[in-house]
């Protein structure tokens, strides 16, 4: 399991908003196969793992064990089920991380399988695989996006100057990669006019979103928010099918979901400059914890979890 959980991480760019999954296969104590969910629309990997099983080994599916990080689906979507897959091969025994808790799964290809004369096992590094998909989970589980916060603050705690350096900049972009969608309010639009891409890392650009009022004009590559609340933002995030979405601005956006609790990660870069500026960075919430440290050529990036 441990191995689908490594291989599942390869998908994290390309498989979104799809969750990241892993799949081995192993007889007599030997793997014949393993793959993982590359792309969204493409074969999820129970599929892969099976397609990667040497001609040789295919007669030896029937007294296999398949290992995968999340339940198998059991629902038409883009590909067809792999419950049904694996019952068609004949698998033996089903190992599985965790249950999905997408409304059309749910269970269901876990009962599927057993249906079918399959052993199924549940619950092996469960919450190791949970975390693995933290976005797709807290989507479901709690009707609204994953909220990662993020903001780059001088030596001497203000923002409103230039903090990060090319490095910090380059893992900026790698996290924009990573999330469906980027959330920005009126003053950071008007005053820093950002492009919002992923410019400097691998990956398509998240959606753009902005929080303004209704008379404030906004370009058409970004997508207009007219709300006064945390609630209202996320919901139409969630509406909009909005899995993951990184905050990076301003100040008084950052501070509003932090001071409503509506948050799950946050990165905070301290800079090696003070800036004497005017606007003062956000206010960590007192049930944050810090289960991070890096230092990146001179600055440090904190992380910190919502535990509320």
């Amino acid at each position: 399991m441990a191995r689908c959980i490594q291989l599942a991480r390869n998908g994290m760019i390309n498989a979104q908003p799809n969750p990241m999954v892993g799949a081995v296969i192993v007889c007599n104590k030997r793997i014949i196969g393993e793959g993982y969910h590359v792309r969204c629309g493409e074969g999820h990997a129970e599929v892969n793992a099976c397609r990667s099983v040497r001609k040789e080994d295919e007669a030896l599916l029937e007294c296999s064990t398949i290992y995968v990080s999340l339940e198998p689906c059991s629902h038409y979507g883009k590909t067809p089920p792999c419950a049904d897959l694996l019952i068609s091969k004949k698998f033996k025994r089903c190992v599985v991380g965790c249950v999905d808790p997408f409304a059309k799964v749910k269970g269901r290809g876990i009962e599927k399988l057993r249906e079918a004369g399959i052993e199924v096992e549940v619950g092996v590094l469960e919450e190791e695989c949970k975390i693995l998909n933290h976005r797709f989970m807290t989507f479901h589980a709690k009707q609204r996006p994953f909220v990662t916060l993020k903001w780059a603050e001088s030596a001497d705690g203000y923002m409103d100057g230039h903090v990060s350096n090319v490095y910090t900049q380059m893992l900026c972009h790698k996290r924009r990669a990573e999330h469906q969608a980027i959330l920005v309010g009126k003053g950071t639009y008007l005053c820093d006019h950002p492009s919002l891409t992923t410019r400097e890392w691998y990956g398509h650009s998240p959606k753009r979103y902005v929080v303004a009022s209704s008379d404030c004009e906004i370009d058409s590559c970004f997508i207009h928010i007219v709300s006064t609340s945390v609630d209202n933002i996320l919901a139409r995030l969630y509406e909009d099918g909005v899995q993951s979405v990184l905050v990076e601005g301003g100040t008084h956006l950052l501070q509003s979901f932090i001071d409503s609790g509506l948050w799950d990660e946050c990165y905070v870069e301290h800079g090696d400059v003070a800036l004497n500026g005017s606007v003062r960075s956000p206010r960590m919430a007192s049930g944050a914890e810090l289960v991070e440290r890096s230092t990146l050529f001179g600055h440090v990036v904190d992380k910190w979890v919502n535990k509320l």
